[in-house]
């Protein structure tokens, strides 16, 4: 079934994702393709067409977010039986919810009614290795009842730990297995640290931006925070020396793939940062959950340094999935115990069942092959996210071509007026964006307004209707 003939005319034709889905869009408009027809399979759509096999599925998923397809393990793609009802967030009777700190931390998580979710923290649905959690399932579901009867162990699901452990010392990084300690998610690892190292009045350094939920955490134990500005390369060492010599008690930073810039160390920016805790005497909180997105190496603090300088959190939300809740902390033995304390007082173990379908999930042979096409797509969006950007006018502030996030900003009048106004707007239209004041530890500081940066996930960020908003916007502003 020949439903269009690509034009490949990169100057001036939408990209050939954009024309696959208008294509489609327009034969169930004309009911060419109605209500629970099955669309041709993936690989013969792109064998028809001449076209990447990529492309066809991202055009597909599109479908399938807006409303106009359905997918079903095993059954392929169909038209969706109300293919003609707009998507409920662009509904005339929809309400956009409140933009705000709360909305951000709690509500988003469930607020399912968004169907652009430009600002998000995590994979697409469809990219899960969904085989391999299946089996995971199946094969915990065999577990005999009395292994899992009881809390289990304070430090954690063993297999897993062990796992851990190996898969550190693959990077470098030589521990035993009575330092790693499994928790739930590295936010809750973060907290973990938190409650155990610092006291109220205490002052922490964070990166400038940072992870959004470390920042009120800190806050919650009363910690002074300490703003320091991440460059392309790293962290801004004069200024973190200036902050080392403040009396800072902790450093919190993304090693690679930084939440929200994108950003990765390079190994000269590692070994200033570990001279001056040396120099200071103040710890490292390495926070490295986006490793595993990560096709090439980067420097790994805790085997640079050791786990007496340096306090590792990670976990497994961004390469298997969100609802994994199931992270770590790998450190000295003594200070792993304290650790332990403190997570057993705020809610006793974590949950086991978890932690073997996390394991199973792993010790699966596919599991690294799903990873490297899991980074060929993130690579595809970066280049094609980066070609609008351009086109567009927006400042990038970095092109690390893996993971997650674009830290980037329109042009013109928005520096002025604000990325949380033009998120505002954005939630209009159904689409999420993640503002730079939401990152932003300075943003109670003079000189910590909103200058119009934004975080982009690269595998949400590619829906035209994305773009039609910021050329709507960027037309209306320039007129005004």
């Amino acid at each position: 079934m020949l439903f269009f003939e690509p034009v490949r005319d990169r100057k001036t034709a939408p990209s050939l994702v954009d024309q696959a889905v208008a294509a489609i869009e327009r034969a169930i408009k004309q009911q060419l393709l109605r209500p629970g027809m099955a669309l041709p399979s993936v690989r013969q759509f792109a064998k028809s067409h001449g076209l990447s096999a990529f492309t066809v599925s991202a055009a597909y998923n599109r479908l399938v977010a807006e409303n106009w397809l359905t997918s079903r393990p095993g059954s392929g793609y169909r038209v969706a039986a109300a293919a003609k009802t707009p998507r409920p967030a662009f509904a005339a009777h929809w309400t956009p919810p409140q933009i705000g700190a709360s909305w951000l931390l709690a509500d988003v998580f469930a607020d399912h009614s968004i169907p652009i979710k430009s600002g998000c923290g995590w994979l697409p649905p469809d990219w899960v290795n969904e085989a391999g959690v299946q089996h995971a399932l199946r094969q915990v579901a065999r577990t005999p009842i009395n292994q899992v009867a009881g809390y289990g162990h304070p430090y954690g699901y063993f297999p897993l730990r062990e796992y851990v452990q190996q898969f550190l010392g693959g990077h470098g990084a030589a521990l035993d297995i009575d330092q790693v300690l499994l928790t739930q998610g590295a936010t809750q690892g973060l907290d973990i640290v938190i409650r155990t190292l610092l006291r109220p009045g205490d002052a922490a350094a964070v990166e400038l931006p940072c992870y959004a939920n470390l920042l009120p955490a800190l806050r919650l134990a009363g910690v002074r925070v300490v703003g320091v500005p991440r460059t392309e390369d790293g962290l801004d060492i004069e200024e973190l020396k200036k902050a080392a010599g403040g009396g800072i008690k902790i450093l919190f930073v993304n090693t690679v793939l930084q939440n929200p810039t994108g950003t990765s160390l390079s190994m000269g920016n590692a070994f200033r940062i570990l001279q001056l805790a040396e120099q200071y005497d103040f710890r490292v909180i390495e926070d490295d959950v986006s490793r595993e997105l990560m096709p090439q190496l980067g420097p790994m603090l805790v085997a640079l340094a050791g786990p007496g300088r340096v306090v590792y959190v990670s976990g497994f939300s961004k390469s298997i999935m969100p609802s994994m809740r199931v992270g770590y902390i790998a450190a000295d033995a003594g200070l792993l115990k304290q650790l332990a304390q403190t997570k057993m007082t705020m809610g006793l173990t974590t949950p086991e069942m978890m932690e073997r379908t996390v394991y199973q999930v792993l010790r699966q042979g596919r599991h690294r092959a799903h990873l490297q096409r899991v980074q060929e797509k993130l690579r595809a969006a970066h280049d094609q996210l980066c070609a609008l950007m351009d086109s567009h006018g927006f400042e990038v502030f970095s092109r690390p071509q893996a993971g997650l996030f674009l830290w980037a900003r329109p042009p013109g009048p928005w520096r002025e007026r604000g990325a949380a106004r033009l998120a505002e707007l954005a939630l209009q239209d159904g689409i999420w964006l993640a503002p730079g004041s939401y990152f932003d530890s300075g943003r109670d500081r003079p000189g910590g307004a909103d200058t119009g940066w934004i975080r982009f996930n690269v595998a949400y960020s590619l829906h035209p209707a994305l773009w039609q908003f910021m050329r709507r916007v960027g037309a209306s502003s320039s007129s005004a």
